[in-house]
């Protein structure tokens, strides 16, 4: 799954940012899950198509609306889980805020150099925090277009005081 921060007004990303949920090689298919309305149609086809003459035991039917009830579960618990994990992220990223913080980044050679500033702002982009920062002027430490950099925390590799 790729993050786009493309679309972004005002920002330039220091980095793209990717999250991928599964290993992937060309030797591996893609795992594909059962959702919760592919397992509503399947029962549902079930029990149409049933012969009427022996139906489907009752406990067969409970054990699937039990792994119904246990998929709906799992998909809730999914959800908190990651709204939990972006509004920890962003209350750690707010610790930051005027602290000196040394990133690393990609430079216009594809190597990579370091910048240190200070945390000027919080922003949040499709739920992941990122931070401007100021350098030891006070300016904003920015793109070519003057437009505030934004950089990441897995791009911090120093934090001063």
């Amino acid at each position: 799954m790729l993050t786009s921060l493309a679309g972004m007004t005002g920002t330039t990303p220091a980095t793209p940012v990717t999250q991928t949920n599964q290993p992937t090689s060309s030797s591996q298919s893609p795992v594909q899950q059962l959702g919760a309305n592919a397992f509503l149609q399947l029962l549902t086809t079930e029990l149409q198509n049933q012969d009427p003459l022996q139906p489907m035991s009752d406990t067969q039917s409970v054990a699937q609306l039990a792994q119904f009830s246990t998929l709906q579960a799992q998909n809730q618990l999914d959800t908190s889980f990651q709204n939990f994990q972006s509004n920890f992220g962003v209350l750690q990223a707010s610790t930051l805020i005027g602290k000196s913080v040394t990133v690393v980044t990609p430079n216009a050679t594809g190597n990579s150099s370091t910048v240190t500033g200070t945390v000027a702002s919080i922003s949040v982009q499709n739920g992941a925090p990122y931070f401007s920062m100021n350098d030891a002027s006070g300016n904003p430490i920015a793109d070519s277009n003057g437009q505030p950099l934004l950089f990441s925390t897995g791009q911090i590799v120093g934090i001063g005081g």
